[in-house]
């Protein structure tokens, strides 16, 4: 079931096209005076197949601005969107050589699906949790064993995403990055793969009451296991490594912040119409947070289908990092 699933993967080619979404400011509609019947599939559970996009405006964490504020007014969202659009789309009129609005075009239909202040609603004031002691060390111990070494001294010392491994937007959680927010999302009796336009990532998601693998074996997007609690999708994911990546690429020399083997992320996604999937998720990793965080997500449909990412294929960047570095230490 698998690989036809991949073999259907493999044949998606087309231009990819956002479906409309609500500008930003407004308040999500009221799903009992808008909401359509949900698709399901022929045993009954909701159907999330389709494209989707989680892009968004709202920030993870509850900025200053709004601080002991849950929610925007009206004006604060549609100020907020208008400053956020700037930020991710100004450049220099002398920069020929790397167009932000060409790279970011979805920016545009980012938006604010809801007024929230932030992504994360626990704790309360929107805020990730403060680093254990032990991962500040860990953090401030890896900032300068980069900064001896040298950031270009040889490729494993570059970013993941600069590798072409990871964005950290796969998730778990599924946060979103700067561009390329996109999602293909598959569903059979036993399984649910979500495809990602950013990095070409695929997490096979099986739901027929399989246990976890054990212990020993790691990945950086762990070990999914996936269950119904009505028509809610509860994906329970552990087996982390102590390499993902949180919150995008992270940089070479600063104290960066990665998840610990013990962390533990359960989602739920919840279809609330024909458009909409509610994602919300909790992480718990006692060995970088001091107490487990919860946020969510709305993720929107739109026509589809998801570009191709071929990063490996033209990553001639890595190539010139490493190479420029060479011919500094040869003094050229």
């Amino acid at each position: 079931m698998t690989s036809r699933i991949f073999g259907a993967l493999a044949a998606v080619v087309a231009v990819a096209a956002l479906a409309p979404v609500a500008l930003g400011g407004q308040s999500s509609p009221k799903r009992t005076e808008t909401a359509k019947a949900i698709p399901r599939t022929p045993d009954g559970r909701p159907d999330f197949q389709g494209y989707w996009t989680n892009a968004t405006f709202i920030p993870l964490e509850r900025p200053a601005e709004f601080a002991g504020k849950s929610e925007m007014t009206e004006a604060e969202a549609l100020a907020y969107q208008k400053k956020r659009e700037l930020q991710e789309n100004s450049q220099s009129k002398e920069d020929i050589h790397y167009d932000n609005v060409l790279w970011q075009t979805e920016s545009y239909s980012k938006g604010m699906p809801d007024r929230r202040t932030s992504l994360i609603f626990e704790p309360a004031d929107g805020k990730l949790p403060p680093l254990t002691p032990a991962a500040q060390a860990l953090a401030a111990a890896r900032a300068a064993a980069a900064s001896r070494r040298g950031p270009a001294d040889a490729a494993e010392y570059r970013s993941l995403g600069e590798r072409c491994i990871s964005w950290g937007n796969d998730g778990p959680p599924m946060i979103g990055a700067t561009y390329g927010n996109n999602l293909h999302i598959l569903q059979t009796g036993t399984d649910v793969v979500i495809r990602h336009e950013l990095m070409r990532a695929i997490r096979v998601i099986p739901t027929d009451g399989r246990a976890h693998v054990g212990p020993n074996l790691r990945m950086l997007n762990g070990d999914p296991r996936g269950r119904w609690e009505g028509d809610t999708l509860v994906v329970d994911t552990t087996n982390f490594t102590n390499r993902t990546p949180f919150r995008g690429p992270p940089a070479t020399t600063r104290a960066d912040i990665f998840s610990g083997e013990q962390m533990h992320v359960v989602e739920r996604f919840t279809r609330v119409d024909a458009d909409t999937i509610r994602y919300r998720f909790t992480v718990d990793d006692p060995g970088t947070w001091v107490r487990p965080w919860s946020a969510e997500l709305i993720l929107r449909k739109w026509e589809g289908p998801i570009f191709e990412y071929a990063c490996s294929e033209g990553n001639y960047g890595l190539t010139y990092i490493l190479t420029a570095a060479r011919a500094l230490e040869r003094g050229q």
